[in-house]
C-alpha cells in the first residue's frame, strides 16, 4: 500500500492512504441507550494535557480502561504518549511530570489517536470532569485526523453529587472521592492510573445508581438533566 502522504482538505492535517482509510474504518458511536450498566461496554477515559485552555493547550497523553461485564477488564487498557517535541511545557508539567524527553519519544499524533479510537470503538464514554475532556479529545481528532468526536460523554464529576448528595466531599474532585470510598490510588496525575481511580468510581457509582432504580446510560442521563435543572434553579 502506497505511504505517499495525502492531504485530506486544502487546510487539513496530512494523513497518509493507511491513516485516511483507518480513519474511515472508525466505527459509528453508540447514543446511550437502555442496555443495562452490567452489559454496557464503556471506556473510562483521562488526558493529561500541556495546559488547561481547551482552545490551544495539547493533548499529552492518553489513558483509558474498559468497563465490560461489569467490571473493569484490566486486560483491556490503553496508554500512550503524544509525540509533542516541539512543545515549550509550562508548570504543567509539574503536575503530570511527563518529561520533553517523554513527548519527544511519544507516538505520531494521528497514529496515536487513531489507535485511541480504534480501542474505543462505538462505545460511550466516561470522564471525570467530562466537559474538558471532551473538548480537549474532539480538538486533538480534529486537527490530527479531520475527525469529528460524536460519542457521548457522561460526566462522572456530576454522577458523584447527584447520586450521594449527603456525602460531605470538600472540593468535589477526583482525590475527594477517592478518599471518600476509600479507594486505594497508587498514583496520580497519570493519565493511566487516574483512568483507572475513575473506573473504580464509576462502578461504586453504578451499584449506587441501581439502587435508586437506574440500570443504564439512558436514564442515568435523563435523572442528570432533571438534577441539573434543579440544581440551576437553586442557584438563581
Amino acid at each position: 500500500m502506497s505511504k505517499f502522504t495525502w492531504l485530506t482538505t486544502l487546510r487539513g492535517p496530512a494523513l497518509t492512504q493507511e491513516q485516511l482509510e483507518r480513519r474511515d474504518c472508525l466505527s459509528l458511536p453508540q447514543g446511550l441507550s437502555e442496555v443495562s450498566l452490567r452489559q454496557q461496554r464503556m471506556i473510562v477515559v483521562d488526558l493529561e494535557t500541556s495546559g488547561l485552555n481547551t482552545s490551544r493547550d495539547q493533548v499529552l497523553s492518553i489513558g483509558a480502561v474498559a468497563i465490560e461485564d461489569g467490571g473493569i477488564d484490566l486486560g483491556s487498557q490503553f496508554e500512550c504518549t503524544l509525540q509533542r517535541d516541539q512543545l515549550v511545557l509550562k508548570e504543567s508539567v509539574l503536575i503530570h511530570g511527563i518529561a520533553p524527553s517523554a513527548l519527544a519519544a511519544g507516538t505520531e499524533p494521528a497514529e496515536a489517536l487513531l489507535d485511541f479510537m480504534e480501542f474505543v470503538g462505538d462505545s460511550p464514554l466516561l470522564a471525570f470532569h467530562a466537559p474538558f475532556d471532551r473538548r480537549m479529545l474532539a480538538r486533538a481528532l480534529k486537527t490530527s485526523l479531520g475527525y469529528t468526536l460524536r460519542h457521548p460523554f457522561l460526566d462522572l464529576a456530576e454522577v458523584a453529587p447527584m447520586l450521594c448528595p449527603h456525602a460531605k466531599v470538600g472540593r468535589g474532585g477526583l482525590d475527594d472521592w477517592v478518599e471518600h470510598f476509600g479507594l486505594q490510588v497508587q498514583q496520580r496525575h497519570n493519565a493511566a492510573a487516574d483512568a483507572l481511580a475513575t473506573a473504580e468510581l464509576a462502578l461504586i457509582l453504578f451499584s449506587r445508581a441501581r439502587r435508586q432504580e437506574m440500570d443504564n446510560l439512558l436514564a442515568l442521563d435523563r435523572r442528570l438533566n432533571v438534577w441539573r435543572r434543579r440544581r440551576n434553579a437553586y442557584s438563581l
